[in-house]
């Protein structure tokens, strides 16, 4: 934090201060426990746990299509007979990594609780991903064990202590062990220890390998707890249970931070293996699903399809919506067409252990369009990329982050921890944003991914939305094309509605009428599907890669 108190400096309204250029979070400060108490992620979630009415009956986690399920008091009782098992059958040492790639099960909680409650790093990664990008990934992570199943253990090199089949009868029985509270080792983890390395989206690079510590996940629940107590006090009849359906990856940071903090609520969580639309409509009217963390696809769907009708979704409140940007007219579509559920959107990133901004209550959710307010204990700042200046309200710039949330660092890379961390602890998050005149942050593109026309940036992300406000457009993407004259001209990726026979030039009509001449799109390519990280972002690099390689008609 500034030496100076930038709260007294700083402008009620924005949160900006002109002397530090720097904006504050107009949130109340939020305590966290004193930095050099010794305290793990996993600790700190279960002696809220037990604060928390619940009387171990509850469901934690549902599996919907294996029709498997575990109470609060099964989940505890195993993520303890998990670690002592670890401790007795595997000379584990505290900080090493342990591999995790499996599908979503309830036995995930289990693993990534019990791991971090020994002091052992959690590094979970896509189990669709290939055997080169996991052997890079375990190689940058320096793996000693993996957690996998009988389907994806086979993508795993050799390992020190090899592997753990969470569909083995060897992994069932190491959850079951009795009376072990008397007997486990004690394990004293430090707030600043590794929790967990995870993998950044690499949209437009290769992967790196994010370090979470403890005190960073910490920061993220504290943030959780206190919203969840201050909706207690907002309702007048009692708080219905929540339960929550995931949509989200259980290795990516939001589906990874959010599962930690379903623990705080006693929140019962419905998972699927694989996600379906019309599955996750039918688990919401079976379970009376409150709420949703989402990508912003999933807003798409749920404001362009007519399956929503066969079902009934009103116990449906909340749909907390990050991962990828989500336009302002999506936004208002989907609050027309169900006026009862708040959407509310976040802004984060795996280099912030997930959300560095929020959108707390119907009010804030009413600015469209914005990612919300900087959270609690965190700073930012936007920075004209070219002369370095900080920027005030309304200007356009790289969005920096600082709080207790900042990643530590890219494992085994120096060089990239050192262009994205400066020496003050602030993150460059490649982002172009801008606050408004109340503190609400707004996502214009990333950095590396605005479209040079001429002297001109286009933000993809703005033809994106325009192009998804389409009727009879599904999906679409927009990427720099090279081009003699402009240097790069927009073209669009579009996925037509089915039955739909829009034409290219519809399309750029469409476009044209709504943008300044350098904006317009000047080329277009139909095809089935835009490939997406599991968040939700666009995987830009691969179409710019087809487009390039006259591979138009591949995709």
């Amino acid at each position: 934090m500034a030496e100076t108190d930038p709260k007294r400096l700083m402008d009620p309204k924005t949160g900006f201060s002109h002397q530090t250029g720097t904006y504050s979070s107009l949130r109340p400060p939020l305590p966290l426990p004193p930095i050099n108490q010794p305290l793990s992620v996993a600790e700190f979630c279960l002696s809220l746990l037990y604060r928390t009415s619940t009387d171990g009956s509850t469901a934690f986690v549902v599996n919907e299509i294996a029709g498997e399920s575990l109470s609060y008091s099964q989940f505890v009782s195993q993520v303890r007979s998990l670690a002592y098992s670890l401790q007795q059958r595997y000379s584990l040492s505290q900080n090493d990594v342990a591999f995790v790639v499996s599908p979503p099960s309830i036995h995930i909680p289990v693993v990534y609780f019990a791991l971090l409650s020994l002091g052992i790093i959690v590094s979970p990664s896509n189990p669709l991903s290939s055997n080169s990008e996991i052997a890079h990934q375990i190689q940058l992570s320096k793996s000693v064990i993996a957690f996998a199943t009988s389907k994806t253990f086979h993508k795993i090199p050799s390992l020190k202590h090899g592997n753990i089949l969470l569909d083995s009868p060897e992994f069932l029985s190491m959850l079951t062990q009795s009376n072990v509270d008397n007997i486990m080792k004690s394990v004293k983890v430090n707030q600043s220890d590794m929790a967990a390395i995870l993998y950044s989206s690499g949209t437009t690079g290769r992967v790196k390998g994010v370090m979470v510590t403890h005190r960073n996940l910490i920061g993220i629940m504290a943030i959780i707890h206190r919203y969840n107590m201050n909706q207690g006090k907002d309702n007048d009849k009692p708080p219905r249970r929540p339960v929550t359906f995931f949509t989200l990856p259980l290795f990516h940071v939001f589906g990874f931070f959010m599962l930690l903090g379903m623990v705080l609520s006693a929140s019962t969580v419905v998972l699927v293996e694989r996600f379906d639309f019309e599955e996750m409509l039918r688990a919401v009217e079976k379970y009376k699903v409150t709420g949703m963390p989402v990508s912003p696809p999933v807003v798409v769907a749920f404001v362009k399809s007519d399956l929503t009708k066969k079902y009934n979704l009103s116990s449906l409140q909340r749909l907390g919506c990050g991962g990828a940007s989500l336009g302002e007219e999506m936004a208002q579509r989907f609050k027309k067409k169900f006026p009862n559920v708040l959407l509310t959107q976040g802004y984060g990133l795996t280099e912030t252990s997930g959300g560095a901004t929020s959108v707390i209550g119907p009010e804030e959710a009413a600015q469209y369009g914005s990612v919300g307010r900087l959270a609690e204990n965190m700073e930012g700042k936007i920075v004209d990329p070219e002369t370095g200046e900080a920027l005030p309200p309304g200007r356009r710039g790289e969005l920096w982050l600082r709080g207790p949330t900042v990643m530590k660092g890219y494992v085994g890379d120096e060089k990239a921890t050192a262009e994205t961390l400066d020496s003050e602890g602030w993150l460059k998050t490649g982002d172009i944003c801008y606050f408004d005149s109340e503190g609400f942050l707004y996502v214009v593109d990333r950095l590396k991914e605005l479209i040079k026309y001429k002297a001109y940036q286009v933000p993809p992300a703005e033809l994106e939305h325009l192009l998804l406000s389409h009727p009879e457009i599904v999906d679409a993407a927009v990427i720099p094309y090279p081009n003699e004259e402009a240097g790069q001209i927009p073209m669009a990726y579009v996925v037509r509605n089915p039955g739909s026979n829009i034409t290219e030039a519809q399309v750029m009509d469409f476009i044209a009428k709504q943008v300044a001449p350098h904006k317009k799109i000047r080329r277009v390519v139909f095809i089935n599907s835009i490939p997406k990280t599991p968040a939700g972002k666009i995987l830009r690099r691969e179409l710019v890669n087809h487009s390039l390689s006259n591979g138009l008609s591949k995709l």
